[in-house]
């Protein structure tokens, strides 16, 4: 493998299954082209997928792969996938997420890839049950099976792996200290950096009082994400705070949907505010005061250290994935997944108590400056 590092110049191809998770791996992009490494990428083809080579100005490859488990028409898009890969000629491949990561492993090996890499970003596996959860495991499993090297993004998620057999202990490794991408808290998440005015200008967007303590939550509104405690935890919190506000970004999702009872709470709530899918997430969190994030299960949650980077606290689940964003007691306090009471407690003792709120925030900001070390 290291004679083929030093050949020049390399030839790296990116895997994802849809175009959105690319965005997820820009900075891994712009690195390789600054040192030297000529940059593809392969996804579904769409307008995004142009887009997206337009913007980081490398080459992209549509090729129609299947979102779902779709057995006959998985093994058509690994073929089709291989069949571009001996065109394209990687000397590297970089599979992404479950799906992704296990088509591209396949067409690479077909393909005779001489370097195979998959991306584990979390495991869908640790909230799947039955027939689902053994197809799963299997994916994963092959998948590690047949890369090279597997990279996951956090340490916890990486323990689960090994527990449950995926992938040998000595073959799968965290970069650095976690994260796909990392978080740009210098520029991009710095709370410095925001017009004065950015949380008034919110605030009065979404009808929420100036001086009203506001939760905010970050997400796809589904299940995994522990959206039904969240609404469970918010109606202990309104009935204790008559003056607060809960403040959602994200989409309803068909797929893991939430009851429909869930959503009609959501929806009828005066003081709750639906963003939908938001652009400029540092000035979400510069509206809020406390950050929820109740779900069963990440890779490694990006959207807490975003949280963190912008001063607030964090109210998180104790579950892989997540106990490598938040400091417990420090940086903002874990609670057990699935328990809307625990939910309700931690977040009403930032509510109560705005110096210890102030100071995990403060606290947040700086461990993501440092990088997430001790």
């Amino acid at each position: 493998m290291n004679e083929l590092i030093d050949e020049k110049p390399l030839r790296v191809l990116h895997v994802t299954t849809v175009p959105e998770t690319l965005k997820f791996v820009v900075g891994h992009i712009a690195h390789a082209k600054r040192k030297g490494f000529e940059v593809h990428a392969m996804s579904s083809p769409g307008e995004l997928l142009d887009n997206i080579g337009r913007m980081l100005q490398i080459e992209v490859h549509p090729v129609v792969m299947p979102r779902r488990i779709t057995p006959l028409s998985d093994l058509g898009a690994v073929w089709r996938m291989a069949r571009a890969m001996r065109r394209i000629r990687p000397t590297l491949v970089d599979g992404h997420t479950p799906k992704g990561g296990l088509l591209a492993m396949m067409a690479a090996t077909i393909a005779r890839v001489p370097i195979k890499i998959y991306h584990m970003h979390g495991l869908p596996l640790m909230t799947a049950t039955g027939l689902k959860s053994r197809i799963l495991h299997w994916s994963e499993w092959t998948a590690c099976k047949l890369a090279n090297q597997v990279l996951v993004v956090s340490e916890s998620v990486r323990q689960v792996a090994i527990a449950k057999g995926l992938c040998p202990a000595d073959k799968i490794k965290v970069l650095g200290t976690g994260t796909i991408d990392g978080v740009d808290a210098k520029t991009e998440f710095n709370p410095l950096r925001l017009a004065p005015d950015t949380r008034q200008l919110v605030r009065q967007r979404y009808q929420i009082p100036a001086d009203a303590p506001v939760v905010g939550f970050a997400g796809r509104i589904v299940r995994d994400k522990g959206v039904i405690e969240l609404t469970g935890a918010w109606q202990k919190l309104r009935a204790e705070f008559p003056n607060a506000h809960l403040l959602i970004a994200g989409p309803f999702e068909s797929q893991d949907p939430v009851p429909a009872e869930v959503e009609a709470a959501l929806r009828s709530d005066p003081r709750v505010h639906l963003a939908g899918l938001v652009n400029d997430m540092p000035s979400i969190y510069r509206a809020i005061d406390v950050f929820a994030l109740p779900t069963y299960r990440e890779g490694f949650s990006t959207v807490l250290l975003e949280a963190s980077a912008m001063e607030l606290p964090l109210v998180a689940t104790r579950v892989p994935g997540v106990v490598d964003a938040v400091r417990d007691g420090e940086t903002g306090a874990l609670v057990p997944a699935r328990d809307a009471e625990a939910l309700a407690s931690a977040v009403g003792a930032y509510l109560r108590d705005r110096d210890l709120s102030r100071r995990h925030g403060l606290n947040g900001r700086g461990w993501v400056l440092r990088g997430g070390d001790p």
